[in-house]
């Protein structure tokens, strides 16, 4: 029998370490505010544009994990030093992996000025922008946050 220390990234003890990391977090700051998740994209440029002819993104895991560790770093950047939401007290995220190769992101972020349930319309919105004013971010929209039906509707879905 092996049992691998705490020191090893993945394993049981580390990921209960990890645990109890968070709930410190928890215990000290209250409940997080926002639960945020990103996936990356391999259709993003500066993917694209790192591939040899004929190679596609799923052929090149170094590159999407380090655009997407570029992408991340500056998306919490933007989230606890801009001020975007507010003010934030306290900050964890963790990075997985899906089964087709692509990273994502959850993060947690408390804030100074706690959101209240009545007031998250303020903060959070899903709406499509309108195609004439914004074309670009319509675009963006359409392409990556809106999908077709899944399963024996459409066989190409997973």
């Amino acid at each position: 029998m092996v049992v691998l220390p705490s020191s090893f990234t993945g394993g049981s003890r580390y990921m209960h370490e990890r645990t109890q990391d968070a709930m410190t977090y928890v215990r000290h700051f209250g409940r997080p505010d926002l639960y945020i998740t990103f996936t990356c994209n391999p259709k993003w440029p500066e993917i694209i544009d790192l591939l040899n002819k004929g190679q596609k993104s799923h052929d090149r895991h170094d590159i999407i994990a380090r655009v997407f560790r570029v992408k991340v770093k500056h998306m919490m950047k933007l989230l606890t030093k801009g001020c975007i939401l507010g003010n934030v007290r306290c900050h964890m995220y963790t990075v997985e992996w899906q089964k087709r190769g692509l990273p994502h992101v959850h993060i947690l972020l408390s804030l100074e000025d706690k959101i209240r349930p009545e007031s998250i319309d303020e903060v959070i919105c899903a709406e499509l922008p309108d195609s004439n004013i914004d074309p670009a971010l319509y675009e963006i929209i359409r392409t990556t946050m809106i999908h077709g039906p899944c399963g024996h509707i459409n066989k190409s879905s997973p």
